[in-house]
């Protein structure tokens, strides 16, 4: 029988002994706000490969001092349960940004680890993201667990879970923790004195793992024949008000790099207000608005930005007096083509494997056929290209050469299996410095002798807004129905290939059977079709929208621009319907 809403506000109430939550709760129930007491209380949050993100508020829907007990306590649990790891002895690997609450979060979720008689490796300050996947590797640690939203928005926080290879985790891990969440409500300990006054459980590592994570990093962007100390050129770096200036600063003092650089100072230090920018992502619009002020006053034509928690970059350049925002997918496309050709000649490229996600560019497909390597897709986000990465070099075969996804994040092996922008950054750098002096070009010349040599990749990407899950699925199932099995054509194009990520159907492998794991929980196809277009269609799991991927290939940027517009209007007029299916287009 399906509990009162009353019922749940003394449920919350009885558990929770965070003061200013618990009031939020108590002032609901007594004034009779059913509706808002419905919203924060009757679904708990879902835990999810990407952990745990949500507002900051009270409820069991929302990310706060209880749900974070509760989460950790899950963890906890279901690590101990692991059989081929002492997890006890390994420890946790626990880090933090500089958002509101996010250092309450960090010590609550520390102190739930002591009270199992777990070890806490504890960064006493804030650090970017990739700072505690490297912790988790070179510490050997059981798991590591940020707390971050990264580039959401100020009032949102989040709990990012690792496992003991360094990446993001994926099923049956994610459903696993789940269920043990379930098991293990009730608080444990809410003391987090035992963080505060250094617990023999817990131990400040901070300064350990940065050295040696700065190692990598240096080592990891390193070509021979190139000494960075002796660039000649500039650029601006902002930070986005988050925690990526004091990790740039010393590996771009280690690189020689830091005299060329100038930050904006408006967003050097961290805010949890993020007060310059409408949304704290660098991919908005106007986001890099202070960034390019700041260039134009020094005469500076490039500019390199980290998100909030720094895990992921974003490159614009000034060319012949216009600003260009390099993509996602071109800034992918120019990381690859530099870490290819600087691959010391003893390295067999049949070896080398460079991964995107099947939302991203082909272009790099392109420059595998063309150069040899080995290319592989996987499904989005860094959860499936860190652990597809690490499944391929435990067969002894193949070496992660590079990893990217077009929402600009990019990973460099050598340094850790999941995207990082301090890493990617000091490798851009150096190639920006190698193409000027081997080559005279700056990265928008290199980015067009790329396309001269594979070919001029365009997008269309859009997405729509949804006004349920429920009109999503509808929408994807009456596309499933314009054929059988599947739709034949988009618009004038043939369907080369179609693969349903969802229904578990891939036209093109001799069983039917997809190359890459099936879920009926996410709506996901894709299709080639004739004139070299492809594109996604997906459902996305974080938020009310259907998104749309779409990409030409061609001759000239012209032509493929203008097939991969054309492909985008015959999917809205055939297949997406926005005015019919109540859909608002972005």
């Amino acid at each position: 029988m399906e509990r009162t809403i009353e019922q749940l506000a003394e449920e919350w109430l009885a558990l929770d002994k965070d003061p200013v939550t618990r009031e939020e709760i108590h002032k609901f129930l007594i004034e009779g706000h059913k509706t808002e007491l419905e919203k924060r209380l009757r679904y708990r949050i879902a835990f999810g490969t990407a952990g745990l993100r949500a507002r900051m508020e009270a409820g069991f829907s929302r990310l706060n001092s209880l749900t974070i007990i509760q989460a950790t306590q899950g963890l906890a649990e279901y690590l101990l349960q692991q059989e081929d790891v002492d997890v006890k002895h390994c420890g946790i690997v626990i880090g933090r940004d500089a958002r509101y609450n996010s250092e309450k979060f960090a010590k609550l979720t520390a102190a739930v680890f002591i009270a199992k008689g777990i070890r806490v490796w504890w960064y006493d300050e804030p650090v970017h993201t990739p700072l505690v996947p490297f912790g988790v590797r070179e510490l050997h640690a059981a798991a590591g667990i940020m707390i971050t939203a990264s580039h959401n928005p100020a009032m949102d926080n989040g709990y990012k879970v690792y496992w003991s290879n360094g990446c993001q985790i994926i099923p049956p891990h994610d459903s696993g923790i789940a269920a043990s969440i379930e098991r293990n409500l009730i608080p444990v300990t809410w003391d987090t004195s035992e963080v505060e006054d250094d617990n023999l459980l817990l131990e400040s590592v901070k300064g350990l793992v940065e050295d040696a994570y700065y190692r990598a990093v240096v080592h990891s962007s390193q070509v021979r024949g190139i000494k960075t100390e002796d660039a000649d050129f500039e650029f601006v770096y902002t930070p986005m008000h988050g925690v990526g200036l004091p990790f740039m600063n010393k590996v771009l003092e280690l690189t020689g790099l830091k005299k060329n650089m100038v930050v904006v100072s408006e967003q050097a230090d961290p805010d949890p207000d993020f007060p310059t920018v409408k949304f704290p992502n660098p991919e908005e619009k106007g986001a890099l608005d202070l960034a390019i002020k700041t260039a134009d006053e020094h005469s500076i034509s490039l500019i390199v930005a980290t998100d909030p928690d720094a895990d992921r970059l974003a490159v614009a350049e000034k060319v012949s007096g216009q600003w260009h925002q390099i993509s996602g997918n071109q800034l992918g496309a120019l990381l690859a083509s530099h870490i290819l050709e600087t691959y010391l000649p003893e390295k067999s490229r049949s070896a080398l494997v460079f991964l995107a996600s099947t939302v991203s560019s082909g272009m790099l497909s392109s420059m595998a056929k063309a150069e040899g390597f080995y290319y592989k897709e996987t499904l989005t986000g860094f959860k499936w290209l860190g652990n597809v990465a690490r499944q391929l070099e435990a067969t002894g075969k193949y070496t992660a050469a590079f990893a990217f996804e077009e929402a600009i994040g990019y990973m460099i092996p050598g340094v850790t299996h999941d995207k990082d922008g301090v890493s990617a950054a000091a490798v851009f750098l150096t190639a920006v410095q190698r193409w000027k002096q081997h080559e005279g070009v700056n990265p928008w010349q290199k980015l067009e002798h790329l396309y001269k040599k594979y070919g001029h990749f365009e997008d269309a990407n859009t997405y729509l807004i949804s006004p349920s899950p429920d009109t999503t699925n509808a929408v994807f199932m009456s596309i499933r129905q314009l054929g059988s099995p599947y739709p034949t054509h988009v618009g004038k194009r043939r369907i080369l290939r179609w693969r349903d990520l969802t229904e578990g159907y891939d036209s093109a492998s001799k069983d039917h059977v997809p190359d890459l794991p099936v879920s009926k929980d996410s709506q996901m196809i894709t299709c080639k079709l004739e004139g070299d277009v492809k594109f996604t269609a997906r459902g996305s799991g974080t938020e009310p929208k259907i998104k749309l991927y779409i990409e030409g290939r061609a001759s000239s940027a012209e032509e493929a621009k203008d097939a991969a517009d054309e492909v985008l209007a015959d999917l809205l007029k055939e297949w997406f319907k926005p005015e019919e299916n109540g859909l608002k287009l972005a």
